[in-house]
């Protein structure tokens, strides 16, 4: 039978073995993969943002753009055709699935680099390595959302004037 060791030992890696554990980088690790999923639910709620656009720029148009448009076109009737046909671009835009987002990793990838290769990789070394990984796919992530999240915005802006330019067509200014 093998002997325990005492006091102090017990916490010194195994030399030459795999059993390097740092509880303070598994903790990283997981805020990382928490940080990168929240991202990930960001980009979600974008899409059903945008969803919900589609919707209110077809009801408002069809609404308001049918009694405008009764009266023959004018320069309002333009300007809100202009804005409808800005917000369908926008959200085309946003919708359009080209965006290189990372939010996993290549099974195949981690297998080659962290067990497979020359030397086996420890879990603190794995979880350190993944999570500056993830910091860097967030990085990369953050600037397609903030693209997207400027395109909301301005086609919200867009929707507020199309809805003026209607009610304006409307009134006959």
């Amino acid at each position: 039978m093998a002997a325990r060791p005492h006091g102090g030992e017990s916490n010194r890696p195994v030399a030459g073995g795999l059993d390097d554990d740092d509880p303070r980088l598994a903790f990283i690790y997981q805020e990382a993969v928490r940080g990168l999923t929240h991202q990930q639910t960001v980009v979600e709620n974008m899409n059903t943002r945008a969803g919900s656009l589609i919707f209110a720029t077809a009801f408002a148009n069809s609404l308001l753009g049918g009694a405008a448009l009764s009266n023959g076109l004018g320069v309002w009737d333009w300007a809100a055709v202009t804005l409808l046909f800005s917000i369908g671009g926008l959200i085309v835009f946003m919708l359009w699935p080209y965006h290189q987002y990372t939010f996993r990793f290549d099974p195949e990838e981690l297998l080659h680099h962290y067990v497979d290769g020359d030397k086996p990789t420890t879990m603190s070394a794995m979880h350190r390595a993944l999570a500056l990984r993830i910091k860097a796919d967030m990085a990369s992530n953050w600037r397609i959302i903030q693209r997207l999240r400027m395109a909301l915005q301005f086609a919200l802006v867009f929707l507020l004037l199309d809805i003026l330019a209607w009610l304006l067509a409307i009134a006959g200014v």
